[in-house]
């Protein structure tokens, strides 16, 4: 394989070459190449914050190193990943929120301000003032958004990370979707 290419092993494989003896490294290494540029921008567009996106990524394949022994494969490795990512940034958030005597709308300013200041940001005027609308998203509206509209991912696997139905995924997304509809429009 051409050192170049990305990951072409299917988690199936990844997993096989993860649990032969004496390649668990290699197979890791495999999975982090595989996900990781995936589970940053998932992180990222939580926390805008590309250090804390980095601290937060950090922290996943940690978790995923020391759970994979006695991961089951009853998920995909990309949900069970995902559901890791998505936790350990949504503990952060809170855990931030209870630090502080921030509202919601506090944090939304600073994430905003975060995201105005952000010198890895290079989308137009229009992007921008589409992310700020989704920062002004209730937290669960925003990560659905993002999940199905940005990562593209099945509601099904959505409802697998995110511990809910897919009634309320669909219901949580559309809201969104006219939120950020008055949003777009405001000015």
């Amino acid at each position: 394989m051409d050192p170049h290419q990305k990951s072409v092993y299917s988690d199936g494989e990844l997993l096989e070459i993860y649990n032969r003896p004496g390649h668990r490294d290699h197979g890791f290494s495999l999975i982090v190449e595989k996900y990781s540029a995936r589970l940053y921008w998932h992180i990222r567009k939580i926390l805008i914050n590309h250090e804390d996106t980095d601290d937060i990524l950090q922290n996943t394949f940690v978790k995923a190193w020391n759970g994979l022994p006695d991961f089951r494969q009853e998920s995909g490795l990309f949900t069970w990943l995902y559901r890791i990512a998505t936790n350990e940034a949504l503990s952060f958030l809170n855990h931030n929120k209870k630090r502080s005597i921030i509202s919601f709308r506090g944090v939304e300013k600073q994430l905003s301000e975060s995201l105005d200041a952000d010198e890895y940001f290079d989308g137009d005027e229009l992007q921008l003032k589409l992310q700020k609308a989704i920062l002004r998203l209730p937290e669960k509206q925003r990560l659905v958004f993002n999940m199905k509209y940005f990562d593209e991912i099945r509601y099904e696997d959505m409802a697998e990370i995110l511990g809910t139905s897919v009634g309320a995924l669909k219901a949580s997304y559309h809201h969104a979707i006219k939120k950020l509809e008055k949003y777009m429009l405001e000015d």
